[in-house]
């Protein structure tokens, strides 16, 4: 428009000038610029004739006055304008217009002097651009000045401007994202790069200028934008600068290549890249680049010589980058071979060296290792650690970068260890593996002056972030793998140390024990012992957790012994050693003795300011003690015992000198005493060896003998020491801890080595115990209590609950059992939940009161704890004394016992005051309790349920929840609880089903609290009855759903939850030789285990017992309703799907039950077995159904009529669903084995098969000829006379299917069916074991792993005893040497698997964006005939074949076109997908009027190959490395379209049997069209051409 108004106004007008002066004047709007553009553009024009004379005053007047200021902005509004401005939206078209003006102003003002003037006018303006508002439209204005008089300026005499703009557009370029860097950059600096001279130089050096801008991203665009002039043209010999040869333009080029969420970077360096390629292939010159490291191989040659080999490698390596962009695995996948060729091509093969830079290849690996798709990642990964482990490379300082670098940050995902599809769970993460052979080889090769650099950094690299259990387990996994070398000094040693703290945030137990397990064996493997002392040793030592990986006993434990023994003499100088009478080494053994001697020192400050000492010391000295006891008896194998105990003896006799003293030395310094008896128990907790028995270890023996010695100067010590008000402040508690713990440890230990009357310890527990009555008795009496006696009071308390606990557990010290003596009338009149005042300073100026109050609450909830420990002692003591009510009682000698239901009341009260850790003893207390009180209380009982649950449920600490849920489950899941609520049918009852329900609720958050429950309970019902098939299941009945939810219990964890499990799993395998399986208890919190247990129990029942009886069709009954409730669930039902796992388990359990069935249940229940038959089960299903069918049938024949008359059910009922009952005619021989008359049976199979063997499906007929086969072989072996007139036909017919002509599937198909497992290889009574129903065949019938529970997890289990009767564990078949694999599933997967073994395809997809392609515009007019005339026609021979699409939505739309353009036929993997409403809503009844024809996807091959023969060429929609483009293509008239999948594309299996694949030409980012959308372009492509050819044009 503004074009035509130029022209209008230039015809009205005789002087031009004054009609530019007139559009100079008023508001500058967008169109009024234009129209000045498009007018100075036709007087430009009309000059170049000489039409009109020059205006060049004219133009230097517009430019100056109008165009200028109005780029410039409201700084210098131009004359005459009025005071605004174009709104913002608009303003870029002003500039643009305004810039395009300018340089026409320029060329008809002739010459360069104006050019010259604006350019430095404006070019001061853009360096005094800031960072001040408005800044960004400054800058644009600048550069679009810029811009439009560049071009105008002379390189030689404007040389020096020149230069001074290209740098200020460089830096503007690099430093800013606005649009004036885009606009300098795009637009600027392209021009003036044609300009050449000055100006390209400096940029150039701006680019390469060290230390200079370091963004990738502008540095590729102004790259890009200069490309032509950067990279010499054809012939051109040194005229400019040549990028190839540039060390840093390389680098650029390298970092966008692999810059991860830049997909616009990563093009624009593939496009320089390949750019620098086709311009070395014209040149036809030789060319190279220098090296990083200046004697390496070079970033970049090119040899004519090598032409051919240069072409293909940048290729295939361009080829690679591209197909990455896609992001897909089926994709990806067929391309990766090429990078080994990569590899082949970058090394020398007569010298071994790098041809091309290492760095290239690492481009690839980092586009990887960064990309958004995991699988991408972990397939990155494994390609780099094997490729590297099977091919020798030669050694690059990149390498070594790269693995500590980009590798190692890939390797922190956790998702890239788990298993891959059908690898046993607990077999290990490839990964993993290839993980410990890559390290191994890798550093096995380095040279060996930089293996300890390499090692060094790669631990360092291991403590620079937080890792997840599974990683770090790993690489601390491969680094112990690692062959022993002098590698690591004390720095290594320290970042080791470093790296077992990463391994402590992990809440997994056996995870990080097993790393810390590895990390120890890597120092003894890497640790140059001569740079590292015992003291360095020593230290790293206590950053493992004994409790966790070190444990005496093990296996580690013994390697480490080996070890010490071993380099004893090679260690360094001791820091730990005193200089006198030692050499310049450190011994071990001298090591420990002066360690334990400065370990009894008190130092003068400890004794003037006494605070607890830190245990990090005793454990120390105990650690350090028994190791080198430990390899002291290695050194002296074959000495007697008396070296033991002389060693022993050396190592602790300062210790033992000064607990012998404790007793009488009075004055001894608490600092002392105190670290003595830290050190003392460290000892007790250290020495036992872990996994076996203590009895015969010689240590432990002669530890324990030396300890006794001295107890009663221990005991005498620790009696005044709690007694005589010594301790009186806060940080007294401590000690009381100290002393208590010792106390303990002494009870504990007498226990063991045998309790005497006489003991001198009995006497101190006595007297402690009288002691502390008596206290705190006097102090009730007290009405104000100082701090001191409040401190006092609580230890007094503390001291009781300890005694009450060694009592517990010895008879020995509990004086007359059935008489109350004074502490139990103590305890069981003691005020319960008595809080502790506030603490009262005896010196009001005390400035210690502040801090002693600090923490008082945990002190008092300590106080309250220790009243219910007493508490519980006395209930447990005196349990028969608890009366069911409290009656008419006036004065009960003991009121805690006797008055019960106010003892439950105060533990109600208890628990709302008491914090989760302190309330263990309140629960024991309740399930004394609740049992006596839930007929009388039954509210004051369902209370403390409901508390005790919110306590549970809130419960977030591991070390709390479990042990507090095992004493909530004791309670209230008691056997005597169970059965008085079973009884009286009361709200306890139902109360307590509710918390059962929560607990499997809680179970999908946190696993293992079912297990916990269903434990306990199937232990208590089998304990209850001594002779389980003799007693009575009253409890287990009443509470069927707690058994039922068991037998069908297990969630769908998250992928991250399966693979810690995994991981776990694999820990465990293997045993004793890692030691964390060893020291850390196996909780056996797997959801298997819940089934394990129930399934345990189950085999324990007995049949013949009335109440097992019954309780076992109560069970069955429910299991059956169950199974309908999920096959009439509306929910998706898939494989592997949770209902499907569900239904599994059911029927898995049903078959475990149905031998001990008899007739009478059997007839209950045996319509429901039938009729489940007909369901649309998952395969895992209908095997069971068809065995508990087979074996139902064999133990009662009665059944065979019924049987037969679900044959007759009705066909349009049956479907294939007959297919399971005619697999279970194959099994007739067993069926009938004891039968006498078997003849009858068999002429009614025979007639049975013989009718289904004529069904119009295919996979009945299939089945009914396996039953034919079978039957007819027993016909044969009894010689049924009655049959003989059928022999020819039944004969005929199997000899017809065995010599089926053709390689088709169908004799494929008869071949596996006949090969399958059901029909081959199992038999139904001889397989009847748990390994069959529970592992064999959930993994024969493609269940996932996690549904797969192998005999050692039920061996493993030993909370329920294992049955001993008929049903076996393992199968005695060879069932289980068979792999997966249905028949029916086979053809699916059968050419897939013929890919995987392809080394490298012929053509593969490659995902490809263009740079410079153009669409060719085809504005053709389509012309059809009347609609009328083609209905149910079609006007081409076009097949569009879309079985591999599988959204609804995409197969309406194709559909919809295909009727439009008249294609032949729609070939649909499934017809079922036209009613769907998705489709309906898209086709809009397109397939009323279009051919459509069913080819499943196992089938596309033979389908395609039909076609060639036919004369069809078969066109793929994909884009590969030799796909034409559909701009180029001619289609033939008899064409076939294949579609690809929606996410997966067209199978790599499928692209080699294409005899062309089309790609669409694109000019975006986005890499794909939806394929709808591309199967209508081509349609339409296909049907235009033939339309052309029709009139006469050519296509």
């Amino acid at each position: 428009m503004e074009w035509v108004l130029a022209e209008a106004l230039l015809k009205q007008t005789q002087d031009p000038r004054v009609l530019l002066r007139t559009l100079c004047r008023g508001e500058a709007s967008a169109e009024r610029v234009e129209t000045l553009h498009f007018l100075l553009q036709r007087l430009e024009n009309e000059t170049a004739r000489g039409v009109v004379d020059a205006l060049p005053e004219a133009a230097r007047e517009v430019a100056a006055g109008y165009l200028v200021p109005l780029l410039r902005g409201p700084r210098a509004r131009p004359a005459g304008a009025p005071d605004s401005n174009p709104p913002a939206r608009p303003r870029w078209r002003v500039l643009r217009a305004a810039g395009a003006a300018l340089r026409s102003c320029a060329r008809l003002a002739g010459g360069s002097s104006l050019a010259a003037t604006l350019a430095e006018e404006v070019l001061r303006d853009l360096l005094a651009v800031g960072p001040a508002p408005g800044a960004e439209v400054g800058a644009e204005a600048a550069v679009e000045v810029l811009t439009a008089v560049g071009p105008c300026l002379r390189p030689r005499e404007d040389g020096p401007l020149l230069e001074r703009v290209a740098q200020a557009a460089l830096s503007l370029a690099l430093a800013g994202d606005g649009e004036a860097a885009a606009l300098a950059a795009g637009q600027l600096l392209p021009e003036l790069g044609r300009s050449g001279g000055a100006a390209l130089w400096a940029v150039w050096g701006g680019l390469l200028a060290p230390g200079g801008p370091g963004r990738v991203g502008p540095q590729l665009l102004v790259l890009s934008a200069l490309a032509e002039r950067l990279l010499p043209a054809p012939g051109e010999r040194e005229a400019g600068p040549d990028a190839r040869r540039s060390v840093r333009f390389w680098a650029v080029v390298q970092a966008g290549l692999a810059r991860a969420g830049d997909a616009l970077t990563r093009k624009r360096a593939r496009y320089l890249l390949r750019r620098a390629v086709e311009v070395s292939a014209e040149q036809a010159a030789d060319c190279t680049c220098g090296s990083r490291e200046g004697n390496g191989p070079s970033l970049f040659w090119w040899s004519e010589n090598k032409k051919d080999e240069l072409l293909k490698f940048w290729e295939n390596y361009i080829l690679i980058l591209e197909t990455l962009e896609g992001n897909q695995m089926h994709v990806i996948k067929p391309v990766l071979p090429k990078l080994n060729n990569l590899f082949e091509y970058a090394v020398s093969e007569e010298n071994g060296r790098w041809l091309f830079h290492p760095s290239w290849h690492m481009c690839i690996y980092k586009r990887m290792f960064e990309s958004e798709n995991k699988i991408l990642t972990k397939e990155g990964v494994s390609h780099f650690l094997e490729h590297y482990e099977t091919k020798v490379l030669p050694f690059s300082p990149e390498f070594s970068e790269f693995i500590i670098g980009p590798l190692m940050d890939a390797l922190s995902e956790t998702s890239l260890y788990s298993r891959s599809p059908g690898q046993p769970i607990g077999s290990g993460s490839p990964l993993g593996l290839k993980l410990e052979r890559f390290l191994v080889t890798y550093i096995s090769l380095l040279p060996k002056e930089l293996k300890s650099s390499f090692l060094f950094k790669f631990i360092q690299k291991m403590t620079s972030r937080h890792w997840c259990a599974v990683p770090i387990l790993f690489l601390s996994k491969a680094l112990a793998s690692v062959p022993r070398c002098k590698a690591l000094g004390p720095d290594g040693l320290l970042a080791l140390r470093d790296v077992l703290q990463c391994t402590m945030i992990t809440h997994q137990i056996l995870l990080r024990g097993a790393a810390q397990c590895y990390l120890l064996q890597t120092a003894m493997n890497l640790v140059d012992v001569e740079k590292v002392s015992v003291s360095d040793i020593s230290a790293f030592l206590m950053s493992l957790r004994q409790e966790e990986s070190l444990g005496r006993g093990t296996s580690l434990w013994t390697e480490l012994c080996d070890w010490l023994h071993v380099n004893e003499s090679c260690f360094g100088r001791s820091s730990g050693c005193s200089p006198v009478g030692l050499q310049e080494k450190c011994s071990l053994n001298a090591y420990v003795k002066n360690l334990v001697q400065e370990y009894i020192k008190s130092s003068a400050w400890e004794r003037e300011s006494y605070w607890m000492p830190d245990w990090f010391e005793a454990k120390l000295v105990a650690l350090m003690t028994l190791l080198a006891v430990d390899v002291d008896g290695m050194r002296n194998q074959d000495s007697e015992k008396q070296r033991t105990q002389s060693i022993l003896r050396t190592f602790l006799d300062p210790l033992l000198d000064v607990l012998a003293k404790l007793g009488t030395n009075a004055y001894m310094p608490l600092p002392k005493t105190d670290r003595c008896l830290q050190l003392l128990v460290k000892l007790l907790h250290t020495c036992p060896v872990k996994g076996s028995s203590t009895e015969a270890d010689e240590v432990f023996t002669l530890l324990q003998d030396l300890v006794v010695s001295t107890t009663e100067s221990i005991s005498k010590f620790l009696l005044r020491r709690l007694t005589m008000n010594e301790l009186s402040s806060v940080s007294d508690l401590d000690c009381c801890h100290l002393y208590l713990q010792v106390l303990t440890e002494l009870t504990d230990l007498h226990l063991k080595v045998g309790w005497k009357r006489g003991n001198p310890l009995w006497r101190v527990v006595s007297a402690l115990e009288i002691a502390s009555v008596q206290y705190l008795q006097d102090t009730d009496r007290a009405q104000e209590l100082t701090q001191g006696r409040q401190i006092q009071r609580v230890v007094s308390m503390a001291a009781l609950a300890t005694v009450c606990g060694a009592t517990d557990q010895e008879l020995e010290l509990q004086l007359d059992p059935l008489d109350a003596g004074p502490t139990e009338r103590f305890l069981a009149s003691l005020p319960l939940n008595q809080m502790l005042q506030k603490p009262h300073p005896e010196d009001q100026s005390s400035c210690f009161e502040e801090s002693s109050s600090r923490g008082w609450g945990k002190i008092a909830s300590q106080y309250i704890h220790d009243q219910w420990v007493c508490l519980s002692f006395l209930l447990k003591k005196y349990h028969s004394l608890i009366p069911a009510s409290e009656g008419d009682l006036l004065e009960p000698i003991l009121p805690a016992v006797q008055r019960p239901a106010r003892t439950l009341r105060s533990a109600l009260s208890a628990l709302t005051v008491l914090p989760a850790e302190h309330v263990l003893p309140v629960f024991h207390c309740m399930k004394l309790l609740v049992p006596k009180l839930l007929a009388s209380s039954e509210s004051v009982c369902i209370e403390a349920f409901d508390m005790a649950w919110r306590i549970i449920s809130l419960s977030n600490t591991q070390l709390i929840f479990w042990p507090n849920l095992k004493a909530f489950v004791r309670f209230v899941f008691d056997t005597e609880v169970l059965a008085v609520a079973a009884e009286i049918k009361g709200q306890a009852y139902f109360k307590i089903k509710e918390i059962v329900y929560k607990m499997i609720e809680l179970s999908a958050i946190k696993t293992g609290v079912f297990n916990t429950l269903i434990t306990y309970c199937c232990q208590s019902w089998v304990a209850t009855a001594s002779d389980v098939s003799q007693g009575s299941l009253s409890n287990a009945g009443n509470y069927s759903e707690l058994v039922f939810e068991a037998c069908v219990f297990g969630t769908v964890f998250r992928r991250d939850q399966r693979l810690i499990q995994d991981v776990q799993t694999f820990i465990e395998n293997f045993g004793h030789n890692c030691a964390a399986n060893v020291v850390t208890e196996n909780t056996q919190r797997e959801d298997h285990y819940v089934r394990i247990c129930a399934v345990k129990f189950l085999c324990l029942l007995d049949g013949t017992n009335m109440s097992h009886k019954l309780f076992m069709e109560d069970l069955a009954i429910k299991l059956l309703h169950k199974d309908e409730l999920v096959s009439t669930s509306t929910t998706r039902y898939y494989v592997n799907s949770q209902q499907h796992r569900v239904k599994n388990r059911i029927w898995q359990i049903l078959l475990l039950l149905s031998p001990r069935f008899d007739q009478n249940f059997l007839s209950r229940i045996i319509d429901k077995i039938f009729q489940a038959g007909f369901i649309n089960n998952q395969a895992s299903i209908k095997y069971y159904i068809e065995w508990i069918i087979i074996l139902i049938l064999h133990k009662f024949p009665q059944f065979l009529p019924k049987f037969w008359s679900y044959f007759s059910y009705g066909e349009e009922n049956l479907k294939t669903s007959i297919c399971t009952f005619l697999s279970v005619l194959p099994h007739l021989d067993i069926i009938i084995q004891n039968v006498p008359e078997k003849k009858h049976i068999l002429k009614q199979a025979l007639v049975t098969v013989l009718q289904w063997g004529f069904s119009h499906n295919f996979s009945v007929r299939l089945y009914a000829l396996v039953a034919l086969k079978k039957i007819w072989g027993m016909c044969k072996t009894l010689q049924v006379e009655e049959l003989d007139a059928l022999t020819s036909v039944i004969e005929f017919s199997l000899n017809q299917v065995e010599n089926v002509h053709g390689a088709g599937n169908a004799r494929k198909n008869w071949q596996r069916i006949q090969d399958h497992f059901f029909f081959a290889a199992f038999h139904p009574l001889k397989d009847y074991c748990l390994e069959t129903i529970f592992y064999i065949l959930p993994r024969l019938s493609g269940l996932v792993e996690d549904e797969w529970i192998s005999t050692d997890k039920f061996a493993r289990f030993t909370d329920i005893p294992s049955h001993t009767g008929c049903l076996c564990s393992s199968s005695p078949t060879r069932l289980h040497q068979l792999k997966p694999g249905d028949w029916a599933q086979q053809d699916a997967g059968f050419n897939l698997g013929e890919t995987a073994n392809q080394s490298e395809w012929a053509d593969v997809q490659k995902k490809i964006i263009p740079w410079k392609d153009n669409v060719p515009d085809l504005d053709l007019e389509l012309e059809f005939q009347d609609r009328a005339a083609k209905l149910g026609k079609s006007i081409n021979r076009l097949i569009v074949v879309a079985s591999l699409i599988d959204k609804p939505t995409n197969l309406g739309g194709l559909c919809r076109t295909c009727e439009v353009f008249g294609a032949s036929v729609l070939v649909v993997g499934n017809l079922q997908c036209v009613h769907n409403k998705q489709f309906q809503h898209l086709s809009v009844s397109a397939e009323q009027w279009l051919p459509l024809v069913e080819v499943k996807p196992p089938e596309l091959m033979d389908y395609l190959q039909q076609k060639k023969v036919e004369g069809y060429t078969v066109i793929g929609v994909e884009q590969t490395a030799r796909s034409a483009a559909l701009t180029q293509y001619c289609f033939p008239e008899k064409s076939l379209l294949l579609l690809g999948n929606e996410r997966e594309g067209i199978p790599a299996n499928l692209i080699q049997q294409l005899d062309i694949c089309v790609e669409i030409p694109q000019q975006g980012i986005i890499r794909s069209l939806n394929v709808h959308v591309s199967g209508a372009l081509l349609i339409w492509e296909y049907t235009r051409q033939q339309l052309c050819g029709q009139g006469g044009t050519p296509a």
